[in-house]
């Protein structure tokens, strides 16, 4: 299984997802777009994970290695191969398969719950109907056509989705862990503390049990997701 990563930023990295595939024995490599734009070549992949940042998925002037990225995914899905996009990377993928993103009507930054539908579909029928998640971000989505949402929190209505059985989005951050918490908080000081669903920083870390309960879902959401998606034959 060869499984291949896209981190914009040092301090988002796949946290848990790197710690799934090696203990699966699975090739876990990334391209780092903070060091270089050289992208893989997709026939030699089985899941693209596309990871978080804080850019904005519409900032190409900025980044325009965004262009090269987006590319890149809208040539994996018509291939057919498995993609998984979190935060930033659940807003490129929605992008790519023809929804709109644009800023929230409020940030969401610290541990809020998400909900599940009774009906949620593929893989997402593995979580709770209600799980406290690790948010950061302030851009939101729409969920492209033919997608099923399949979370919802209070602050955003499309926490997640499913695209037949080889898309999924995650605009919460299952992957974090105490490290990746930590880090990311250093690099965002500028940010607002206080507010409905905003929680200081320091409610932030400490939570070894929120975390290591999202660890054992996120396990078994990614074997379920590679599971369904090598079952579901050529698109």
């Amino acid at each position: 299984m060869h499984i291949h990563y896209f981190q914009h930023v040092p301090f988002e990295s796949p946290g848990n997802i790197a710690v799934w595939a090696a203990e699966r024995h699975y090739s876990f490599i990334g391209t780092h777009f903070f060091e270089s734009h050289k992208l893989p070549d997709a026939e030699n992949i089985d899941l693209l994970v596309i990871m978080g940042g804080p850019m904005n998925i519409y900032e190409e002037e900025k980044y325009p290695w965004l262009r090269k990225e987006k590319k890149f995914i809208r040539d994996v899905l018509e291939r057919g191969l498995p993609v998984l996009g979190i935060c930033l990377g659940a807003q490129l993928l929605a992008d790519c398969l023809g929804g709109k993103i644009y800023p929230g009507e409020e940030k969401e930054i610290g541990w809020f719950p998400v909900f599940f539908p009774e009906n949620r579909k593929g893989p997402f029928r593995l979580f709770p109907g209600t799980l406290d998640v690790f948010h950061w971000h302030g851009d939101t989505f729409t969920l492209p056509e033919g997608a099923v949402r399949t979370a919802s929190s209070a602050a955003c209505r499309n926490q997640a989705f499913i695209y037949g059985d080889r898309a999924a989005g995650l605009q919460f951050h299952i992957e974090m862990n105490e490290e990746t918490i930590s880090r990311l908080i250093a690099q965002s000081q500028d940010e607002p503390e206080g507010g409905r669903f905003i929680q200081k920083k320091r409610e932030m870390t400490g939570r070894p049990d929120k975390i290591e309960r999202n660890k054992t879902l996120l396990f078994r959401f990614l074997d379920e997701f590679l599971k369904g998606a090598s079952a579901g034959g050529p698109q």
